[in-house]
């Protein structure tokens, strides 16, 4: 449906402006009117453009900073003592200046006005709230604790944005140091070492072994690059293939997981990820196996995504969770001791907030490990590769100079 602008006044004489998709211009006017508005505006929505060319509105996406500061503010309304409706209202004010944000709340404000219960308008929206997300605000509706269960997943997804961010923060300077390092070969090869090439041709002698090969990697690279581009793009899309494909993307997952170092940050990193969201789930009365198969869903990694599904099945047969977790060695086993202490002493859910913020701090220091050996290795590797180019030029000349002596 096409997507409108409007204007309108609300009882309280207080102007609210949005964006909203209608039939046409007369449902919409309609619409306004049933929820108590005067529309003063009512227009097509512009697309956006660029250089003159038209733009398709994107599918509604929200990232992961959107959703969370939705809740967080939704949460504080509620919290407050304004009922839902005028809280979604509040926020239709709020998110004017993102007209994604925007949509979506007008849309959840129209479903919830008209009788749905707040998860199943959020549902509606697709993709965008995840199944975790969904069933915590089910779960909160039903114990008629709706803004503190709100709070908690605000903390929740703050939290987990943290450490989203702690792994990318730790990933750029290798990143930069690793890009940095192909230029300045590419550079060296392409432009600096053909500058002596005609003065070796010129001397008439063969050129030493070492740069020979220098001078034919340069040569390849100024005449055959496009060869390079073409086999960078054929290996993404084949990591975008294997990765796409559920039985070679376990596959590849089991390999990450034997590798020294970047193994355990991806078992750090689930094992955070899991603890916090079925810590989360279980402190808001969702049921054990129930929780579960969600938190199944939010790993990435397969084999440990296996792990939880073959957990989920003897618990159905009444084992604990412990239990379930310890039959494989790629849980960790703190984590395990940790969790039957939680089943013993019944603070299960604290238990597993523990082991989150545990894992956090472990995930943190083994990323620090690995970058105090990664970016060394960076720089060594650089300066070598450097300093042979270097030496194999001055053993070509060398080697003239001889000659003319």
């Amino acid at each position: 449906m096409p997507l409108f602008s409007y204007k309108a006044v609300n009882h309280q004489g207080v102007s609210e402006e949005g964006v909203r998709d209608a039939k046409d211009q007369q449902t919409l006017l309609l619409e306004l009117q049933k929820q108590g508005l005067i529309p003063i505006r009512i227009a097509p929505a512009k697309d956006k453009t660029f250089l003159g060319f038209r733009l398709k509105s994107a599918a509604l996406r929200l990232s992961h900073k959107e959703i969370a500061m939705l809740t967080g503010e939704l949460a504080t309304l509620l919290e407050s003592g304004l009922p839902l409706d005028r809280s979604l209202m509040i926020l239709l004010q709020l998110t004017e200046d993102n007209l994604k944000l925007n949509k979506l709340v007008a849309d959840v404000l129209d479903k919830v006005k008209g009788g749905k219960a707040l998860a199943d308008a959020l549902e509606s929206q697709g993709e965008v709230f995840s199944r975790f997300y969904l069933n915590m605000i089910r779960a909160g509706e039903l114990g008629g604790n709706l803004g503190g269960v709100l709070q908690r997943l605000g903390d929740y997804l703050e939290r987990s944005q943290e450490l989203k961010d702690t792994v990318k923060t730790a990933l750029i300077y290798p990143t930069i140091l690793l890009v940095m390092s192909l230029v300045s070969l590419f550079v060296m090869l392409t432009f600096v070492v053909p500058q002596f090439k005609e003065m070796f041709d010129s001397a008439g002698q063969a050129l030493p072994i070492p740069t020979q090969i220098v001078v034919g990697l340069a040569e390849f690279l100024q005449n055959y690059w496009w060869i390079l581009l073409l086999m960078l793009v054929a290996g993404v899309n084949y990591i975008k293939s294997q990765l796409g494909n559920p039985v070679s993307k376990k596959a590849w997952d089991k390999r990450f997981l034997h590798l020294p170092l970047f193994g355990q940050i991806v078992v750090n990193m689930e094992t955070a990820n899991f603890s916090r969201t079925f810590g989360t789930l279980l402190g808001n009365g969702v049921s054990i196996l129930k929780s579960l198969g969600i938190v199944r869903e939010t790993v990435t990694n397969g084999v440990m995504a296996d792990l939880l599904a073959d957990a989920e099945e003897q618990l159905k047969q009444g084992r604990t969770m412990s239990e379930a977790l310890s039959k494989q060695n790629l849980f960790p086993k703190l984590a395990v001791q940790m969790i039957k202490m939680g089943e013993e002493t019944g603070r299960l859910e604290e238990m597993l907030m523990r082991v989150a913020v545990i894992y956090d701090k472990q995930l943190k220091t083994t990323i620090q490990r690995m970058l105090a050996l990664l970016e060394p290795a960076l720089i060594i590797s650089l300066g070598l590769m450097i300093a042979g180019i270097i030496v194999s030029i001055l053993l070509a000349i060398l080697s003239v100079n001889d000659l003319a002596v």
